[in-house]
């Protein structure tokens, strides 16, 4: 039977990047293929001016929430300024991306429902060094 409860640390914590030359990162705090769940959640990390490619989700819902920093959200060509402590959602179907504007690198908790294997795109990248500014925002 699985453990009921799974716990990470931030000393333990892992990033990737999708591809080396990527701008963002990711930080698993729900990884479907470790955990076996039918989602995924990471802190998503934007480096100054970083941004996602353009991108949608056929079945995936995705919410982030800004934990740091501050950016801007466009769904569908509409622009959204976001910082710390906003959310937003994208429903499945819509072509989003995200975009630090700020001064500091943005940190997003992110979650998708379902996975929409993401998560193996993660894996599939590099891993990626954290450095002490990192840790800081992980740990509060």
């Amino acid at each position: 039977m699985d453990n009921p409860v799974v716990h990470r640390s931030t000393s333990a914590a892992q990033a990737f990047k999708i591809k080396a030359s990527d701008s963002n990162y990711f930080i698993f705090t729900a990884d479907p293929l470790a955990d076996r769940v039918g989602f995924v959640q990471v802190i998503e990390v934007f480096d100054i001016g970083g941004a996602t490619p353009p991108n949608r989700h056929a079945r995936a819902d995705e919410i982030f929430y800004v934990l740091h920093g501050q950016g801007v959200a466009v769904c569908n060509g509409e622009r959204l300024r976001v910082g710390k402590g906003d959310s937003f959602l994208v429903r499945a179907g819509h072509e989003h991306l995200v975009e630090n504007t700020g001064a500091s690198r943005m940190y997003c908790l992110t979650t998708m429902v379902p996975d929409e294997d993401f998560a193996a795109l993660i894996r599939a990248g590099v891993t990626w060094p954290l450095d002490e500014a990192d840790r800081q925002v992980l740990a509060g």
